[in-house]
């Protein structure tokens, strides 16, 4: 009897586990431009996914015996890889945990939120994965969240990058010092956050010796130490379990952490928005370090006052991976124009720019092997253009996740928001709040702004 239920057990729990699973899709594109990334550009060439899989690229590729979804006839059209952006905030219903200057211990897989219309409007930009990052509210926040943009779903596991590594958000300047003042916590310096950076990585050594000595010597009935999610985070980090993204913009800021990471032997790095990285490109590219920069914003703050558009292209010249990515709701939807202009101002070729939007920011987030380029073997994240994807005049027509069709521009519904209702009454207009562009301090730099405006809290 008890062999029985064991059984039913394990077969109730295949079929729940099989019920739970992301959908997938079988898809053949024909007659199509395929920007494939890293062989090339193939002209009047087929893609055959299967299973959510691409399993042929090729010409004249027969339909499988057991048929597709859906065959698209994509003459004239131009095929690539699925958008990824390394740098997102939206999908996310709190970005910034700001209570102290250290919170590796929370993430921003609690609070995943599968009902943002965002997700949508990215979909329909071409992007089918981002990387749901903390605010930079703090030096060390909290960790990340890779997601793939599978809008429909009410479960936010349905969004989770299945397998992606783990990442974290460290921030360096003017975010976590004057988050600091604003709240009277320690450091409120760039000093200040080297020499906070160095204790906290000691102390993680110190934490990790104690559980090291205390699992060599069990024997002799010692007390356990206490556990510590935060310091446990941070050990992984040291060990290279974590990869780290950093928000930057100074070069001296980012050759300190480059220093403090040689120190204690910790080798990935990701710089995020890096304005001034260009100023230590040949530092970056020796460290092996990576950078993902936007491709024209600065002079929205002093410390990005030295910033270029030739920024990508002088990291991509001096061998260092470099994506762009978005940091807004808004840059989201057209990230290929953003890769453009990295042609305009530094020259990159076609495939140069687009790696900026797809197999780099893959690597920067250590899924390369899933996506980022179109490959047998790897997932059909796929998105159809009517034109060359650099072109100004360029839409996508249809963007599919794991060979399932997410978004389709002649037959995009009227309203696809799948928890506010468009028959309800309007209540509460912003017509525009510049919050929703730029969201790294998002519930964070509220409590400065009111301290300016009353003298007090």
């Amino acid at each position: 009897m008890k062999k029985l239920n064991i059984t039913l057990l394990l077969a109730i729990g295949v079929a729940f586990s099989a019920s739970a699973q992301t959908p997938v899709g079988d898809i053949l594109i024909r007659n199509a431009t395929v920007i494939t990334i890293t062989n090339g550009t193939l002209e009047n060439t087929d893609v055959l996914i299967e299973n959510g899989k691409i399993t042929r690229v090729g010409t004249d590729l027969r339909e499988p015996r057991g048929g597709v979804d859906e065959v698209i006839d994509a003459s004239g059209m131009y095929v690539m890889p699925g958008i990824i952006d390394a740098h997102s905030h939206i999908a996310g219903s709190s970005i910034n945990e700001g209570t102290s200057q250290v919170t590796s211990e929370v993430s921003m897989e609690d609070v995943v939120n599968p009902l943002d219309v965002s997700i949508y409007r990215a979909l329909a930009g071409g992007v089918t994965s981002i990387h749901l990052m903390h605010g930079s509210a703090n030096v060390i926040g909290g960790q990340n969240e890779t997601m793939k943009l599978r809008y429909g779903t009410t479960n936010p596991d349905d969004l989770r990058f299945e397998g992606a590594p783990r990442t974290i958000k460290f921030a360096l300047g003017e975010n976590p010092t004057r988050g600091a003042r604003a709240r009277g916590i320690q450091p409120q310096t760039r000093m200040g956050i080297e020499a906070m950076l160095r204790n906290a990585f000691n102390d993680a050594l110190n934490y990790k010796a104690e559980w090291d000595e205390y699992n060599t010597t069990r024997g002799n009935r010692k007390v356990a130490p206490e556990y510590d999610l935060r310091m446990e985070t941070l050990v992984d980090i040291l060990e290279g379990e974590i990869l780290v993204h950093c928000h930057s913009y100074r070069a001296d800021e980012i050759y300190m952490l480059m220093d403090v990471f040689s120190d204690f032997g910790i080798e990935k790095i990701i710089f995020q928005h890096a304005n001034e990285a260009y100023k230590v490109a040949p530092e970056l590219a020796e460290f092996g370090a990576y950078t993902s920069v936007f491709s024209d914003w600065w002079a929205y703050k002093l410390e990005v006052y030295y910033s270029t558009a030739y920024n990508a292209a002088i990291l991509t010249q001096n061998g260092v991976n470099t994506s762009i990515n978005s940091d807004s709701g808004e840059l989201i939807r057209h990230l290929f124009h953003e890769a453009a202009k990295s042609q305009k101002y530094g020259g990159l070729n076609d495939n140069e720019a687009l790696s900026l939007i797809t197999i780099n920011p893959a690597m920067q987030l250590g899924i390369e092997d899933r996506v980022g380029s179109i490959e047998e073997g790897k997932d059909g994240d796929i998105v159809i253009f009517d034109k060359h994807p650099l072109s100004v005049y360029a839409i996508p027509q249809m963007t599919f996740v794991d060979g399932v069709k997410y978004f389709d521009y002649n037959n995009d519904p009227d309203d696809q928001r799948i928890w506010v209702d468009p028959t309800s009454a309007i209540q509460d207009v912003v017509l525009y709040d510049a919050h929703d562009m730029h969201l790294c301090m998002h519930e964070a730099d509220f409590v400065e702004m009111y301290e300016l405006i009353n003298g007090e809290w």
